[in-house]
Order: C-alpha cells, then structure tokens, then sequence
C-alpha cells in the first residue's frame, strides 16, 4: 500500500514495513488455487469472491472514495481483508491486469490464531493499515474538521496517557519509548512496536496507569470506535491481545506489588 499527495517520512516508514508483512503471515500455507490473472475493471471486489483472500503478485490496484484515489495496492499486498466499520467505502479498481495468489479465507485465519507470533503480527498489520488509512480518509476533510486520528508527534516528557482518564485511543510506539508509571513510581516500559492503551478500552475502565515518552516518539492513534470494530471483525486476534496484555497487566501488578512492599518497609 501506498497513500497518495504529501505525507511524512514516518508513514513512509510505516508502509514499507507493513509492506513486508503478508508474506510473513502467509509462510507455511499452501494457495488454495492456481494464480489468478484478472482483467482491468473498474469495480474488482464484484470479481473476487469473498471466501478468498488474494495476495497481489504483479499489478497496482487503486482504492478510492467518491472517485476521489485514496491509496494504491501494489505487490506484496493482500486484497479482500474486511474493512472496519468506522472506515468509509471505497471502490477498487486496476486499469491493468492483475496477477492474484488465492488464500481460502478460513484456511487464512485458521493459520493465523495457531500461532501467537502470528497473531500478533497480524494485529499490527491491521492497526497499522487502520491508521494510515484514516489519515489518508482526514486527508479530504477540510482543515477545521480533522481529527487526531493517524499520527502524532510528541516531544519528550510528554503524557502519552494519563493515570484515572477516560480511554478513547489505542496507541502504538512506531518511533522511540515511554515508560509506564503508577501513583508516580515507574513500573514498566513501552518500546516500539507494542500496541498499548488497548485494556481500558475493551473494558471501559479508567486508565489504570500514566505512560510518558521517554525520548521524542511518533505514535499511531486509533480511535476506540475504530479499534472495537477492527477486532470485533477479528475476535480471535482480539482474544490473542488480551491473552497478552494479561500477562503484561499481571507483570505490571507484581511490580506495583514490590513497590508497595519498598515503600513500606524502609
């Protein structure tokens, strides 16, 4: 994928990156048919069946919105993943023949929630799509109506989250680290790459820790609508984050623990 007009050296990071993980998703799965080669159209979702996912061998599929181009497809990525409700329509289309690997869409997930690595990977291949597209959807608003949604830069000693707030972002560290903080006592660290901020949105409590960058971050927001969307289609991989955030929550709890125990015992 690839957004189109001006963006940051960051999203520019971030799309390679991403760009790199499907293959690594699909490592060990056999194609469930031979290549599928696909004539230009103007609307290709009406070609593709939906028990399928496709990884785009050659060719360049373009995304757009009220035939405004959003974003371009091009090899490397996979074709027929579901979109979040909070995400707009939009129509593909390729003025170009198109060479597409066929996935069975069950055969796909069933390999993804065997492993826990890929699990994970899958998440941050969603969330990072998910950001990147609604930066590109804030792209065509005008100025005054954007939103924080995308991506933020933060200098540092700057609160990322805020121990007792009310949860309406996920977060995402894709330049630099934070550390996490409990009535003031540091329990913890966030580097880059770990999705944080996730378990006060499923359950709807305050935030139960402040984490703050530690050096100059890039973060991705992801709204909590469009987060609960996103693993609401994938309730697996969803199931597989709070696996992981559980430990790390009981993690963090032990550290508390000992801190308590410091503080009392001088």
């Amino acid at each position: 994928m690839y957004l189109l007009g001006e963006q940051p050296a960051y999203a520019d990071a971030l799309i390679n990156r991403l760009q790199s993980i499907p293959p690594r998703l699909l490592e060990g799965l056999l194609p469930s048919g031979d290549v599928l080669e696909v004539a230009p159209s103007k609307d290709l979702s009406s070609s593709l069946a939906d028990s399928q996912l496709f990884l785009l061998e050659s060719g360049q599929v373009q995304a757009s919105i009220d035939e405004r181009p959003l974003f371009y497809l091009h090899e490397g990525d996979l074709l027929g993943l579901r979109r979040g409700a909070e995400l707009p329509r939009w129509q593909l289309s390729s003025d170009q023949p198109l060479s597409l690997i066929p996935y069975q869409r069950s055969a796909v997930f069933q390999h993804l929630y065997a492993d826990e690595q890929r699990s994970e990977l899958f998440l941050q291949y969603l969330i990072g799509q998910t950001a990147l597209l609604s930066d590109a959807v804030a792209r065509l608003q005008q100025p005054e109506l954007r939103n924080s949604n995308g991506f933020q830069r933060v200098a540092k000693g700057e609160v990322l989250i805020r121990q007792g707030d009310d949860a309406d972002h996920v977060f995402v560290i894709i330049e630099g680290h934070a550390e996490a903080f409990v009535d003031g006592h540091k329990v913890g660290d966030v580097p880059k790459d770990e999705i944080f901020g996730a378990m006060a949105v499923f359950t709807g409590e305050k935030r139960n820790a402040s984490v703050i960058a530690s050096e100059p971050c890039t973060l991705m927001l992801i709204p909590k609508s469009q987060f609960l969307s996103l693993t609401q289609s994938n309730p697996r991989i969803a199931h597989s984050l709070i696996e992981s955030m559980a430990r790390r929550i009981d993690l963090l709890n032990k550290e508390v623990s000992r801190l308590h125990s410091l503080s009392a015992n001088p």
